[in-house]
């Protein structure tokens, strides 16, 4: 299984961004998919993850209202709408997959438990 992000960029706060993550081998339709990112001399930390039929979805508080997560099956593509962005959202993001549900909320938020991780897309957020 790979995954393939991109969309990651340059733009002024308060602006919007899409990011996209490319599967081949697997679908999203089962398992868990998610969104960490990574800013500098920081810890990867969870954006938002969740199994991949809905049934649960968590965000980080920071991004919550503003951030949202799609997937569009028959592209085997997810997505990360990001708008609102602030400066404090600058960072790597990366993609990430687990091929089954996790058992509590909290191992959502780990990302030792996701299995498959994409390259990782530089967003970088003016002031």
């Amino acid at each position: 299984v790979q995954l393939q992000a991109s969309g990651g960029g340059l733009v002024q706060a308060g602006g919007s961004l899409r990011l996209s993550c490319a599967a081949s081998g697997r679908t999203f339709s089962s398992g868990v998919m998610g969104w960490f990112r990574q800013a500098p001399g920081k810890r990867r930390e969870l954006v938002v993850g969740g199994n991949a039929n809905g049934a649960r979805t968590y965000y980080a508080d920071a991004v919550k209202g503003r951030f949202a997560i799609s997937t569009d099956n028959a592209k085997n593509t997810m997505y990360l709408q990001m708008n609102s962005l602030e400066p404090e959202d600058t960072a790597v993001y990366y993609c990430s997959a687990a091929s089954r549900p996790f058992a509590s909320m909290r191992a959502y938020y780990t990302a030792a438990n996701y299995e498959f991780w994409g390259q990782g897309t530089q967003v970088t957020v003016s002031s």
